[in-house]
């Protein structure tokens, strides 16, 4: 039995309960601006605003989140490098998230909505995808949109313009049937009822200023990348590997996981014409596809904003813990995985089925293979590195490159466009493997070295774990998961953050463990004995948003095996970086918390509190509490916050320079390819050209 500052997971749901009767008695019902916009598909921006804004900041609330984020991050490898980054990413990443979390701690804010833009924007100067704050009452509640996304496309002159996407229209038509005719109506003049005519339409000015104006104040806030142009490229429309097909990616420009936005104006040249037309289009905010519908502030608050049983880290030795896991552990201690937390919008969106490549030779869910018409290029396109089963994901990608050179492919495409690297750090060593095959490259390591950060509570994990804390090896710091530098596997019960590894990054002293050796190899199957592919004629196409085990594939390819990387769409006077957010392996607040619980180190003072606020409902009625409650004196209530926090676990180190991260070195792509209208968001089209002009 816990104590009742820390419950174990079996006194989980009572809590849950507990919270939910809290939330739903505690919200006033006069002038209610939640109940205006429940039950609706689609409503004004303004309007999902002034619900969210409805909330006053509770002070106890803010602090447990504070108290969370805080010390969470003394997991997070990066936090003194994130300070002043080395070049070239000076300039970008430079943010003091210590310092920011305590200003925000004792920052007054009109709202807890306004709380949270700050808390998330702050972690996002981080420029780092593994290092992500949500909290889901308000990130993706509702995604807001416009039905223009937009694009940069070069013309026959090698002059860049951004516009319209070419396909704007045919995807806003079938996504949005159910309010495209509020924007058809929403234009004025002769061009109302003519949305379909600004689809490929020259864009000279967003909101009276130049369109990068845009696009920087985008790439300033998205944060994920530490690359400037990777972030300028996310306000532009692109596409996907998905499980289940192709998906189109609106653009930070179209679509928005925050309704911060109203309206846009844009000045715009339509195809053939030689005027310019302005107007303003309103963005209209629809419920998210895995939001809970509410009709009022007391059920908006309990359906979204109430933590799950996945919000908080359980204690591995309990009973319930089996029912508790979406993988059972033998699958997540033997493949390693990266975790993303993420505030992006998510969405299902259908690349339009002419845009779609055909005909795929080989491959099954976000692995697909085709032979280009030239008979000796196989592509690969790969969406991500997450699939329900490993052992599949890897016959998958053996036994399709393998149907690749055995159709006569003697170069490859792999395209890796908006592939976040989620999903099994191995996949990525053993793509790198079979592609490359055996050589010093890829045996016994195909991937990078690695450290973790050496903190107190880490270090006392790890001697609990020497201590019997974890006799199942169901723990990350389980010393039987890890390796010596040489690869020699660590011996049970070893203290492997001992002594700590003492630095001082920018001017802070820090420790981190001892250099990590690999742990992907022997892979559960046999790799081939020969390449299957000269890696020299092998390009990595993405549009610079490849991260994580991406990354990790990407680097070793790109560095050790000399293969090509083709960014496509930048702006052709930035610098592109192939991929970013490297890391080594990234985790988050509920794993860290599961190991601190199953240590038993929950009371320690360094440990982060669960996303539980406890406060008592005096006779007095406290504001915190409801009518409900005030009648009962001095009795504890719990509201729980859905909240989320990435770190980066494991720090990956370089290769050309293998004494620094490799995170903050540079990953230049070989060729910025330019996107036509013929190209654009067509990847088939895109994967010729390339084969045609770069292979």
């Amino acid at each position: 039995m816990g104590s009742p500052l820390f419950p174990t997971s079996t006194s989980l749901a009572i809590l849950f309960a507990l919270a939910r009767t809290l939330v739903a008695s505690s919200v006033p019902k006069a002038d209610d601006l939640c109940a205006a916009i429940g039950g609706q598909k689609w409503v004004a921006p303004s309007a999902v605003r002034a619900c969210f804004e409805s909330f006053p900041i509770n002070q106890t609330t803010k602090s447990n989140i504070l108290d969370v984020v805080t010390k969470t991050l003394a997991f997070h490898t990066s936090v003194s490098y994130q300070v002043l980054a080395p070049e070239p990413f000076t300039a970008d990443v430079h943010e003091d998230i210590l310092g920011d979390l305590a200003r925000i701690g004792s920052t007054a804010y009109s709202s807890e909505f306004a709380m949270h833009i700050d808390l998330s924007r702050s972690v996002k100067r981080l420029m780092d995808g593994h290092c992500v704050y949500t909290n889901l009452c308000y990130d993706s509640l509702f995604l807001t949109f416009v039905p223009t996304p937009l694009v940069l496309l070069t013309d026959e002159n090698g002059e860049q313009a951004v516009r319209i996407a070419p396909e704007a229209f045919e995807v806003a038509s079938a996504e949005f049937a159910d309010e495209i005719a509020l924007w058809q109506d929403a234009l004025p003049g002769e061009l109302k009822g003519q949305l379909a005519s600004l689809s490929g339409a020259k864009v000279l000015a967003i909101n009276s200023q130049d369109p990068f104006v845009a696009v920087d104040a985008n790439a300033a806030i998205t944060g994920s990348f530490e690359g400037f142009g990777t972030r300028q490229n996310s306000f532009f429309s692109s596409y996907q590997r998905v499980d289940a097909g192709w998906n189109y990616i609106m653009g930070n420009f179209a679509q928005m996981s925050l309704p911060l936005t109203d309206s846009v104006t844009l000045t715009v040249q339509r195809v053939n014409s030689s005027s310019n037309e302005t107007f303003s289009l309103p963005y209209r905010s629809r419920f998210g596809t895995t939001s809970i519908n509410f009709t009022d502030s007391a059920s908006f608050r309990e359906n979204n904003c109430v933590a799950t049983a996945s919000t908080n880290g359980v204690d591995m030795s309990a009973d319930a813990v089996a029912l508790q896991r979406g993988m059972s552990s033998d699958v997540v201690k033997k493949h390693f995985i990266s975790a993303i937390v993420r505030d992006k919008p998510q969405t299902d969106i259908v690349l339009p089925v002419p845009l779609q490549p055909a005909a795929p030779v080989s491959g099954s869910g976000v692995t697909q293979f085709y032979l280009l018409e030239d008979g000796k290029t196989g592509i690969l396109a790969l969406g991500s590195f997450d699939e329900p089963d490993f052992d599949d994901f890897e016959t998958t990608l053996l036994s399709g490159l393998q149907t690749l050179v055995d159709s006569n492919a003697t170069q490859l495409i792999v395209d890796v466009t908006n592939n976040g690297g989620v999903g099994f750090i191995c996949i990525a060593e053993w793509l790198h493997r079979i592609i490359a095959g055996p050589k010093n490259t890829t045996v016994p390591q195909a991937g990078l070295f690695t450290e973790a950060r050496d903190g107190p509570l880490a270090q006392l994990i790890v001697q609990a774990i020497v201590n019997g804390a974890d006799p199942n090896n169901e723990l990350l710091y389980n010393s039987l998961n890890w390796a010596f530098a040489n690869n020699t596997p660590f011996p049970a019960n070893f203290d492997w953050l001992q002594p700590p590894v003492q630095k001082v990054i920018n001017g802070r002293a820090d420790a981190f463990s001892q250099r990590l050796g690999q742990e992907c190899q022997p892979f559960d199957q046999t790799p081939p004995d020969a390449p299957l592919f000269d890696t020299k004629k092998v390009v990595i196409v993405s549009n610079g948003r490849c991260a994580s085990s991406c990354s990790l594939f990407s680097v070793t390819m790109s560095k050790e095996e000399g293969s090509k990387t083709v960014v496509v769409g930048g702006k052709k006077d930035v610098i592109q970086q192939y991929c970013g957010t490297v890391g080594g392996q990234s985790s988050d607040f509920t794993t860290m918390d599961t190991e601190v619980k199953t240590t038993h180190l929950k009371s320690n003072p360094l440990a982060p509190p669960d996303l539980f606020v406890y406060f008592f409902c005096a006779v007095n009625r406290s504001p915190n509490c409801g009518v409900k409650w005030n009648r009962v004196p001095r009795r504890a209530h719990t509201i729980l916050t859905n909240s989320m926090q990435g770190i980066t676990w494991r720090l990956g180190f370089g290769i050309v320079d293998t004494q620094q991260p490799e995170e903050w070195q540079n990953r230049p792509a070989s060729v910025n390819f330019p996107l036509t209208t013929e190209t654009v968001n067509n990847p088939m089209a895109l994967w010729a050209s390339i084969a045609a002009t770069v292979l």
